[in-house]
């Protein structure tokens, strides 16, 4: 499995931007998929998490009511929403994937089996 996230980029204070993360090869393999961002100098952290059936999602305090993920599994891809961001956001956003497709709540990073490439979120206050 491949994931390819992209949509990142330099943007102001207040903006949106919204990350997209495609899988591909083995996608049957794809189940719940998350979003995780490193700060530099800083552990990489989980931002979102949606299990393969779109029942369950997570959201770490600061993305709760800013942050929104969703899934298309037609065309196996994720999606994270990001409104009002802040400087604090900058960050390179990973797309993550597991392989199980359970409702469980995942959110280290050891629970994740497939890792894409990270896309660099910038934002300028």
């Amino acid at each position: 499995v491949q994931l390819q996230a992209s949509g990142g980029g330099l943007v102001h204070a207040g903006d949106s931007l919204r990350l997209s993360c495609a899988a591909s090869g083995r996608t049957f393999s794809v189940g719940a998929m998350g979003w995780f961002r490193q700060a530099p100098g800083k552990k990489r952290e989980i931002v979102a998490q949606i299990s393969w059936s779109g029942g369950t999602t997570y959201y770490a305090d600061f993305a709760k009511g800013r942050f929104t993920i969703s899934r298309d599994n037609a065309k196996n891809t994720v999606y994270l929403q990001m409104n009002s961001l802040e400087p604090e956001d900058t960050a390179v956003y990973y797309c993550a994937a597991a392989r199980t497709k359970s409702d469980y709540r995942l959110t280290l990073d050891t629970q994740y089996d497939y890792w894409g490439q990270g896309t660099l979120v910038t934002v300028s206050s």
